[in-house]
């Protein structure tokens, strides 16, 4: 943690150094990926850069603790006391600020949902959860901006991906990623038995461009008619765009706007993702050893949650979290889960690094 710590701050002094660089500043684009990664680091990187001034100053306070002048030992011990005070709130802060290791703090990501096992019920299910996010995210002030869409007839989705842009929207959706399962009575169902169908979910923090560099050769580009429901035409223009990435093989589309253009930049923005998705993982995995999580893994293959709707019930399976209040979940209330697997997070924390010191 320390080692992140350190390394965020010496990025984010030198990305202080970068804004006032005329080389920089002469360049828009590049301007504005060196702001927004600064803006992103901001936080943590002050509140770290404050921590080490405080160590500093309860070095110089315990070296006069123990010095002649009486009166002087005193206000040094009274000192004392308020400085570890002071760094302990603010270790804590630090602590709450770094789950979710490099990326705690990243102002924006990409969220996907796909329908599962379940047929037409598991992409209503999918739909669902959408809304559930978008209420969120509403709640949250974050944008939203849906990158791709698949719908099915009946008004379900058998996939979904949509960046969301905001303070905080990494570090409190990066749980989110794994199998959702849901047991309801469908709306097709006559016989009125519950159902058992469900979805997957994917967060993946969005790169700034200078992370992740991809070329025109990187990736080949195909351009077709975007269809929708039933394979009808959504419009006559080939405006649909799919890019396939060599190296990895990841595949991403986007037909959602009617503009070829606009597809193109949403698609290569979730390919960009993806890549630094897959590159996280593999980091992940070769760290596995070294602290055990039960919500960190982010598997898209392990089943996170219930939703069970006979019972207004929902149970989060990694830290045995049992609400009843599944209306107010789905109608965007995520505050109770969220807050449930950071503190479980929290804590692994601090039976890890300890007290400030």
């Amino acid at each position: 943690m320390r080692k992140l710590l350190e390394d965020n701050l010496r990025r984010f002094e030198e990305l202080e150094r970068l804004l006032v660089d005329p080389a920089v500043l002469a360049d828009g684009y590049r301007l504005s990926a060196v702001a927004r990664e600064h803006g992103s680091l901001a936080r943590m990187a002050r509140k770290y850069r404050r921590f080490k001034e405080l160590n500093a100053q309860i070095c110089e306070a315990a070296e006069m603790v123990h010095g002649d002048d009486l009166e002087m030992r005193e206000l040094a011990e009274s000192e004392l006391l308020q400085l570890k005070a002071a760094r302990e709130k603010l270790w804590e802060d630090l602590l709450d600020m770094t789950i979710g290791g490099e990326d705690a703090n990243r102002t924006r990501c990409i969220v996907e949902i796909r329908a599962g096992t379940g047929g037409n019920e598991a992409a209503l299910f999918a739909r669902d959860l959408f809304e559930m996010y978008k209420h969120f995210a509403e709640d949250q002030g974050w944008k939203i901006e849906i990158l791709n869409a698949s719908a099915t007839e009946l008004g379900g989705f058998k996939d979904i991906s949509f960046g969301l842009e905001g303070e905080g929207v990494f570090r409190m959706l990066q749980f989110e990623s794994g199998g959702h399962r849901v047991q309801r009575v469908p709306e097709t169902e006559a016989m009125g038995r519950v159902h058992t169908s469900a979805a997957t979910v994917a967060v993946m923090a969005e790169p700034e461009d200078i992370e992740v560099e991809l070329g025109a050769d990187d990736y080949r580009e195909d351009i077709f008619h975007a269809s929708g429901p039933g394979g009808q035409h959504v419009n006559k223009t080939a405006s649909a765009i799919r890019l396939t990435h060599y190296e990895t093989g990841i595949v991403v589309q986007c037909q959602d706007e009617k503009s070829q253009h606009k597809n193109r930049a949403k698609a290569l923005r979730e390919l960009k993702a993806r890549i630094f998705d897959r590159k996280r993982e593999e980091e992940t995995r070769k760290r596995a050893d070294e602290r055990k999580s039960k919500i960190g893994s982010g598997d898209r293959s392990q089943r996170i949650r219930t939703y069970n709707f006979p019972q207004n019930r929902v149970t989060d399976h990694r830290i045995n979290l049992t609400l009843y209040k599944l209306d107010a979940i789905m109608a965007g209330d995520l505050l109770p889960i969220i807050d449930g697997l950071l503190e479980y997070e929290r804590q692994q924390l601090r039976d890890q690094f300890g007290a400030a010191k």
